[in-house]
């Protein structure tokens, strides 16, 4: 079943669970320094944490779609503890930060669910640092995770 939703990047997308500064700079290779095109491709989690019952982790964002102002494409993560989602992420470029959502389906131990995940991303020189929060059928969930190009 698909849905539709982002992340940036991340969700694209995404996941989380470091924090990292928000860092502006002018090279071609920040996101912010080359638009949305910039976040075309693949991004995963910077980090293999294991998600706590109140947090996700080992984002995955596959951003296939673009428009001038948006971003779009696959989505995966494990929340509260291991709850396997996937699902469509979206993130829209404003200045400097993408408000960006991910919508998708969750399941462990043969439980299916519904995942929801919203933020505003914040694309560094070569990662997007992605605050998230949002709802699983395990309660709620939020955190940051920073995303690397893959």
């Amino acid at each position: 079943m698909k849905n539709y939703m982002f992340a940036s990047a991340l969700a694209v997308a995404v996941a989380a669970t470091g924090c990292a500064g928000f860092e502006h700079s002018s090279t071609s290779t920040s996101p912010s320094a080359g638009g949305v095109a910039a976040l075309m491709g693949n991004w995963v989690s910077a980090s293999s944490a294991i998600p706590s019952a109140s947090t996700c982790s080992d984002f995955k964002w596959n951003a296939t779609e673009q428009t001038a102002t948006s971003a779009k494409g696959s989505f995966s993560a494990t929340c509260a503890g291991n709850l396997k989602a996937t699902g469509i992420a979206q993130g829209i470029m404003s200045g400097s930060v993408i408000a960006w959502s991910a919508d998708g389906d969750a399941t462990t131990a043969g439980i299916a669910c519904h995942v929801t995940l919203t933020g505003t991303a914040e694309p560094g020189v070569d990662s997007i640092r992605v605050p998230y929060s949002g709802d699983t059928c395990a309660g709620k969930v939020s955190g940051v995770e920073i995303l690397k190009r893959k």
